[in-house]
């Protein structure tokens, strides 16, 4: 557990730092754009990470799966890789559709077309989830924490500059796809140096030959990724379809501000998944005890939401955006759920049970975006958050009955201990 929690403290520290920045950047963009051009930008932002989302695979969890093993992770950094080189490809195809379609059913001027389309590409280029996953392997958190901080600094000095010398949507956008380049760029340095990168290695052949499982591992996880792409980027882009460019803006603030232990979420389950892997008997324990120092956390975080969280929108994002107040609350109280869920869904996934946990998350996800615009109808960026709030609620309970059935299945099929004197 010492070096699970000094992981995570590694994690949590770059979160730290990129929450702090992130408030600079954020006030930087909503202030200069004003609501509807805020609105334009988060639905563009929210394309390139639609697109990412869905085309790309977890090939950090596949480095750390498969790395491990006698002939080091040469043969599963390969795989990685060619997974990423299809990841660009089939994003391509996928960008220049939904760029095409926008026009058709999102409130985005013509003239940002060819931008968010740009912005695409630029995403699917600096694809980073490999050498993320070299660096986890190695349990080299602190310098993929170190790289990953490039992100946040370069987006607050881009901002800056925007604000001042390209104050409209292209201006903080082009910022933003440098932050992209330079982490990417970042963290591909850092793994270099860790492991060597043997190009020889790149192959979508033989990882599978070795691990017969491989591609069915590799697609649920690949649908899991998609399903948190949906439940958060997609659910932006139908927002702003629904209600429009500036209830897209106010429904990204309330999200980013909210869904801070989304975060937190991520960032324990990125520190225990390779714990996990690598500890399989103690697992449960561990995933138990991490489920409720979470649970403390997300209490501590929603109480301050409620507390400080209407004066933090105002001082931050404007009097303008003070209206998302409730929607914020309301999404971090779904934050705080899906911190207690996350090592529950990193346990089920460590146990090759990725399948399970696509499925467990994926009815909720389709509830939320099928009702989505009804939620709305009846109660505007609240009922659009509360529709996230009741997806992670249904999730996590989902993670905690699985664990807790596959648990009563080993009981009973393990034979009973030997008595004394038997």
């Amino acid at each position: 557990m010492g070096r699970l929690f000094r992981n995570i403290g590694w994690l949590l520290g770059g979160r730290a730092v990129n929450a702090v920045l992130s408030l600079v950047y954020l006030a930087l963009a909503t202030r200069t754009l004003g609501l509807e051009g805020f609105g334009a930008f988060a639905l563009i932002i929210a394309l390139g990470q639609t697109v990412t989302g869905l085309a790309s695979f977890q090939t950090w969890q596949f480095v750390v799966r498969w790395g491990s093993a006698a002939d080091g992770p040469g043969k599963a950094t390969g795989f990685a890789m060619a997974l990423d080189l299809l990841s660009v490809a089939m994003g391509s195809v996928l960008a220049a559709a939904l760029v095409w379609a926008a026009q058709i059913w999102l409130p985005l001027p013509r003239d940002l077309l060819w931008l968010a389309f740009g912005f695409c590409l630029v995403s699917l280029l600096a694809l980073r989830t490999t050498p993320i996953g070299v660096l986890r392997l190695r349990f080299r958190f602190g310098m993929a924490t170190a790289a990953e901080a490039v992100q946040p600094v370069v987006r607050v000095v881009g901002a800056g500059l925007a604000a001042i010398f390209l104050p409209t949507v292209t201006g903080f956008i082009l910022a933003w796809a440098a932050a992209e380049v330079a982490v990417a760029a970042a963290l591909w340095i850092l793994a270099a140096r860790e492991e060597r990168i043997d190009l020889a290695q790149v192959s979508l052949r033989r990882i599978p030959r070795l691990h017969p499982d491989a591609w069915r591992f590799v697609w649920s996880t690949n649908m899991t990724g998609s399903l948190n792409i949906a439940g958060k980027q997609v659910m932006v882009l139908l927002v702003g379809a629904i209600g429009g460019a500036e209830l897209a803006g106010g429904f990204r603030v309330a999200s980013q501000l909210g869904q801070a232990l989304v975060h937190l979420a991520q960032a324990v389950s990125k520190a225990i998944y390779p714990e996990l892997v690598h500890a399989q008997e103690a697992a449960h324990g561990m995933a138990r005890r991490m489920a409720n120092i979470s649970m403390i956390g997300g209490i501590l975080a929603v109480s301050f939401a409620l507390v400080f969280g209407r004066w933090g929108l105002q001082a931050i994002a404007g009097e303008a955006f003070g209206v998302v107040y409730w929607a914020m609350v309301i999404l971090a109280v779904a934050g705080a759920i899906e911190l207690i869920g996350a090592s529950l869904e990193s346990l089920l996934v460590s146990t090759g049970r990725a399948g399970t946990a696509f499925l467990i998350r994926a009815v909720p996800t389709v509830l939320a975006l099928a009702l989505l615009g009804m939620a709305m109808d009846w109660n505007g960026l609240n009922g659009a958050a509360l529709t996230v709030l009741a997806s992670s609620a249904l999730a996590v309970l989902g993670f905690r009955m699985a664990i807790s059935s596959h648990q009563q299945v080993t009981m009973a099929v393990e034979p009973p201990s030997a008595k004394p004197g038997d």
